[in-house]
């Protein structure tokens, strides 16, 4: 397995070693067992013998979500970075670092006897998915976004098998989701509590939005959730308070499943994790796509929805408190409904028995 970078590339590795892991079906929310227990058991989904190997970078966040991760038999971080930000020197520098992690990710996959490489995609899989197609290795890409990353973009001629949920003609739909947003699915009729999300760090125009229509949703009766990000709640807060109005505000929460389940619309950036939590929830949702984010992914990926009139959509620039306003009036149901039909459960798993399929 490779790739990361950021939250959202590793949150797949992550999903779909656990479901690899694992003994047997319906038990992604148990601990998975370590390598030595899977050894013995004949039922897990890994081969008896298999081992699973992370590759990662030094740079980013790979090493603080799998340094320490048991269920992995080896661990290798690459000195590695990204190219398509870089300039000039820099460029060529990143190049080279990469073409040196290439050549010690094609002596790893000898060394493990690879059979199959999953990539995530992010800067720090292109070593290890480019040594994969020197040896010939099968190499399984997932994409999280509606606009392709520039690597996967790049890759995807090569790929064996190249997995998308926006694409029809992805072999597995599903996106991995953890199965508790899929519990806290309901059908939404109408508004009596809003969530507002703008990630764990926060989004400056999410919250602007928030306040200026706060004290109409107060008016209405309407109960406010407000992930305002760990560095905005202090002011947040106070601003909710100013105006004196009561509001849930919160940072970083493991908690979001009960937050999504409570609420019944929805205000939220559209990262790739977050708008398929939302739709697994069936929670209608009007998206915000922060604007600098690569390739413009944020917003494809929510237009993937609103094409299908499951969801809406504004540009920052592009907020109108009336417009949002007016959403509050509307049957929710067509589109909570329309979501639960469109989203399909166990990605993760489905993603595991197409990597086992090459054991």
């Amino acid at each position: 397995m490779t790739g990361g970078g950021t939250g959202g590339h590793l949150a797949i590795v992550k999903a779909v070693k656990e479901a690899l892991v694992n003994e047997e079906r319906g038990m992604s929310n148990e601990k998975p067992k370590s390598v030595s227990q899977r050894d013995t058991d004949n039922s897990s989904l890994l081969t008896p013998h298999s081992s699973l190997i992370y590759i990662g970078s030094t740079k980013g966040q790979d090493k603080q979500w799998f340094e320490d991760d048991e269920d992995f038999d080896a661990k290798y971080f690459f000195e590695t970075r990204g190219v398509v930000n870089q300039r000039g020197l820099g460029k060529l520098r990143s190049l080279w670092m990469m073409f040196h992690a290439m050549r010690q990710a094609r002596k790893l996959l000898k060394k493990h006897n690879a059979k199959v490489v999953f990539s995530v995609g992010g800067f720090s899989s292109a070593a290890t998915a480019i040594a994969a197609k020197t040896l010939r290795i099968p190499l399984v890409i997932h994409e999280q976004n509606a606009a392709l990353g520039s690597l996967n973009r790049l890759l995807k001629p090569y790929a064996d098998v190249f997995i998308s949920s926006y694409l029809e003609e992805s072999p597995v739909k599903a996106y991995p989701v953890k199965e508790i947003f899929f519990e806290s699915a309901r059908i939404r009729e109408k508004v009596s509590t809003v969530i507002f999300l703008g990630g764990s760090q926060g989004a400056k125009a999410i919250n602007e939005l928030a306040l200026s229509i706060a004290p109409e949703l107060k008016a209405r009766g309407i109960k406010i959730i407000h992930q305002a990000g760990a560095k905005n709640i202090d002011e947040v807060q106070k601003a909710y308070h100013d105006i004196g109005i009561e509001a849930e505000v919160f940072g970083f929460t493991t908690k979001l499943a009960d937050y999504m389940k409570e609420a019944d619309l929805a205000i939220a950036r559209a990262g790739a994790s977050t708008l398929w939590e939302l739709s697994a929830t069936a929670l209608p949702t009007l998206f915000i796509p922060y604007p600098y984010a690569a390739s413009d992914h944020q917003y494809y990926n929510a237009k993937f929805l609103v094409d299908r009139e499951l969801a809406w959509l504004m540009r920052e620039d592009e907020i109108e408190t009336e417009k949002v306003l007016s959403l509050l009036d509307e049957d929710l149901s067509v589109k909570s409904k329309g979501l639960m039909e469109i989203i399909e459960r166990e990605g993760s798993r489905q993603i595991a028995d197409l990597l086992r399929s090459y054991l």
